[in-house]
């Protein structure tokens, strides 16, 4: 096959998932900024830990939870290098990167927010990170600032600069838009943050499958990821931050774990990280995320981003070719996938008939409705791409595609 990676071409065998088939055809799976299909090495290595080796964390000294617990706090360490963060405490394991959000939201905006103080969101964030925001902003008495975009789906960074004041206190923006694909230049924006006396949380749920992220080198003070979206299980995230803050701020939640001592009179919290990880934590989660990221190292970030990039332009090229189809975000540095619309024919339709070929994407406003109505549309179809497509399911989605289209166009 033209320009195909053999390294990549193999991989598709280490995902069960991917060799169902739905409808009678054989899956093309284009939903991975949704949520990624798991290979066997992640699989085997959750039902090892509930068959082999499961126990309890932190709270005993049997010799199956202190094994637990060394192998718990390995995949601690393993994502404190996945990151590069300074120091291993600086990793708080939690639900996902919707729940590290609201962790910082509350936690920060209750050490830190106060009436009349800034906070700066993006016109491209996911729901996820606008809506703890606004909660903060209402509990607090802040004021919500928003960077608009152009049409091509880049931030403008001049507006930024003028919205940033001495009054801002927090940035919160994505590294690669879930909606559009956009990469935004967050070094630069932290750096603009930071001179304004501003502190900055990256949602990199999207950029941390895909792209190699340094913390330090991004000199960010909060980033949060989730592991399903990454080859991991669900129910389990990332939320890193400099600890220096995390250290200023109260806990979340209150429960076991995240104390040192409990009276009626007192209670003393925990040290990092254990001070915001209230309650038995997501022991087997974790032990999936852990044999995730070395599958995603062992094969090398550098070189699936390289990869990725050729299916999205291969991709791209194919789709400009369709009638009345509009692709959304354009920006010359963009993730793997495509959000797009075609004229007269509503998305949900496109995509209910692709599930009956066998494609399986995205429909609807993406959990990002200021983004639809910034392009002016109710709702876009979305193919993303991962590790595991090839060109070989792109031509054959850009034909259903196209059969669909003849099929539902107005004659």
């Amino acid at each position: 096959m033209q320009n195909q990676a053999p390294c990549f071409s193999s991989l598709r065998k280490d995902f069960p998932m991917l060799s169902k088939k739905m409808h009678g055809k054989p899956l093309i799976y284009l939903d991975t900024a949704a949520t990624s299909q798991k290979p066997q090495a992640v699989i085997d290595a959750i039902s090892n830990f509930y068959q082999n080796e499961y126990g309890t964390v932190h709270r005993a000294v049997y010799e199956l939870a202190l094994h637990s617990s060394q192998e718990y706090q390995a995949v601690r360490e393993l994502i404190q290098a996945f990151i590069n963060a300074e120091k291993m405490e600086e990793i708080i394991f939690t639900r996902g990167a919707t729940e590290s959000i609201n962790m910082v939201a509350y936690s920060f905006g209750k050490a830190f927010i106060k009436p009349g103080d800034e906070i700066i969101i993006s016109a491209m964030e996911h729901h996820a990170n606008i809506v703890p925001w606004q909660i903060v902003c209402q509990d607090r008495g802040a004021v919500l600032k928003v960077i608009p975009m152009d049409d091509s789906g880049q931030l403008l960074i001049e507006e930024y600069e003028k919205l940033l004041s001495p009054r801002t206190r927090l940035v919160a923006v994505t590294q690669l838009s879930n909606s559009i694909g956009t990469v935004n230049p967050i070094k630069l924006m932290a750096k603009m943050a930071h001179q304004a006396g501003a502190c900055i949380l990256v949602d990199g749920a999207q950029s941390t499958p895909h792209l190699s992220v340094d913390v330090q080198d991004l000199d960010v003070d909060f980033f949060v990821f989730s592991g399903h979206k990454m080859m991991g299980p669900t129910g389990i995230g990332i939320l890193y931050g400099k600890a220096e803050l995390l250290n200023q701020m109260p806990p979340s939640q209150g429960g076991g774990d995240m104390i040192t001592s409990v009276t009626f009179d007192e209670t003393i919290y925990n040290s990092l990280p254990l001070k915001f990880e209230a309650g038995t934590p997501m022991i087997a989660e974790v032990i999936g995320l852990g044999a995730a990221v070395r599958y995603l190292q062992a094969i090398g970030l550098d070189k699936i981003s390289e990869y990725e990039q050729t299916l999205l332009t291969y991709a791209t090229e194919k789709m400009k070719e369709i009638d009345g189809l509009r692709i959304y975000g354009n920006a010359p540095h963009k993730g793997a996938l495509i959000s797009f619309t075609v004229d007269n024919i509503h998305a949900l339709d496109i995509g209910s008939l692709l599930d009956f070929k066998g494609v399986a994407v995205r429909t609807g406003h993406h959990c990002a409705q200021p983004v639809m109505e910034r392009f002016g549309v109710k709702a876009m179809v979305r193919a993303s791409f991962c590790l595991y497509n090839n060109q070989e399911e792109i031509d054959y989605f850009v034909e259903a595609l196209k059969s669909i289209i003849r099929t539902l166009k107005p004659h």
